[in-house]
């Protein structure tokens, strides 16, 4: 059935570091339906993985609200957190340092299934070996320790630790990037058949645009701690209306020669600036080549276009009026 399995708004999250606030999620909307995954990209510093540790509250939010299955996880006692972490899982990024070097692999599965569900002996061991067999992993590797085995089999024990609690959402803070190219499919195909069977929802973490859309059904871009596109995975791929989901998309590789030369792209200049001081009015305006004068002063808005993309780009209303047609259709100045 699908539904709103989780929901974002007004999410934010400050450090305090010496004198300074850093803003690494600044006013956050975004929704997973049930059996749905939602792509999250951005460059590194964006404050996608601080996104991705508030929802199960491994990082407390400073504001806005979390919302799981209809129920306020930022109004949660401290109790009450094992029973929303045994739905809502996270698959890190590095397997090396998120599995105990010191644990064997039945350690390490078994302990969520001990946790949350109080198996022990025999039937936590059967179990673990199930959970190993969804991941394609057998019995061979239930005494072996992380320093034995590849980076694939290692995140292939790290996604059946978080099957293990039973989740109705997986968090996948980018659950490949640190995989070989091999790896990367297998795990990626892995996870897409895993979907399938048990019926979970994804938030998928990463900064390659075309693995993230290959698994995704809506894709949001972040830029400097604010959402500022989202929409289907073929709206945002082929019709961007964000200049920064451009630039993303225009570093993407095209495997024939003759498109890739032929191909427009926009380049950006400079770096992500910083989230202590980010620039007034549009965050991406320093980089931008289409920026205008309110860009630098005024803040935009979201934009709803009519293929339900939302997008927060001064371009659709001011200037050119894009009015929800792709930023592509207007030169770069």
């Amino acid at each position: 059935m699908s539904g709103s399995l989780l929901e974002l708004r007004g999410l934010q999250k400050a450090f305090h570091v010496g004198k300074h606030t850093v803003r690494a999620v600044d006013g956050v909307d975004l929704s997973v339906e049930t059996g749905q995954t939602v792509g999250l990209v951005g460059e590194s510093g964006c404050g996608k993985s601080t996104l991705a540790r508030m929802i199960p509250r491994l990082v407390e939010p400073t504001g806005g609200t979390i919302t799981f299955d209809g129920t306020d996880v930022t109004a949660m006692e401290r109790r009450q957190l094992p029973s929303l972490r045994r739905n809502v899982q996270i698959v890190f990024q590095d397997p090396y340092a998120s599995l105990d070097p010191l644990a064997t692999v039945a350690d390490s599965v078994g302990e969520p299934l001990f946790t949350h569900f109080g198996l022990r002996g025999p039937s936590r061991r059967d179990r673990t070996l199930e959970l190993l067999a969804l991941t394609g992993l057998g019995a061979e590797h239930l005494d072996r320790y992380p320093g034995e085995l590849s980076g694939g089999q290692l995140q292939r024990v790290a996604v059946a630790r978080a099957l293990a609690a039973g989740p109705r959402l997986v968090v996948l803070d980018e659950p490949v990037s640190s995989l070989d190219l091999s790896s990367r499919a297998q795990i990626i195909n892995l996870l897409c058949g895993l979907q399938v069977q048990l019926g979970l929802a994804f938030l998928f973490i990463g900064h390659d645009l075309a693995i993230v859309r290959h698994v995704s059904d809506r894709i949001a871009v972040m830029y400097v701690g604010q959402i500022v596109e989202e929409g289907t995975a073929s709206a945002v791929y082929e019709a961007p209306k964000h200049p920064y989901t451009y630039a993303l998309l225009s570093a993407v590789p095209v495997a024939d020669p003759g498109r890739q030369r032929a191909r427009a792209r926009l380049v950006l200049d400079g770096d992500l600036p910083s989230a202590i001081e980010p620039p007034p009015g549009c965050r991406f305006h320093p980089r931008c080549p289409y920026a205008m004068d309110i860009c630098r002063v005024h803040e935009p808005e979201d934009f709803t276009t009519s293929d339900g993309t939302r997008v927060r780009c001064h371009l659709h209303t001011t200037g050119p009026r894009l009015g929800g047609l792709p930023v592509t259709t207007i030169p770069p100045t």
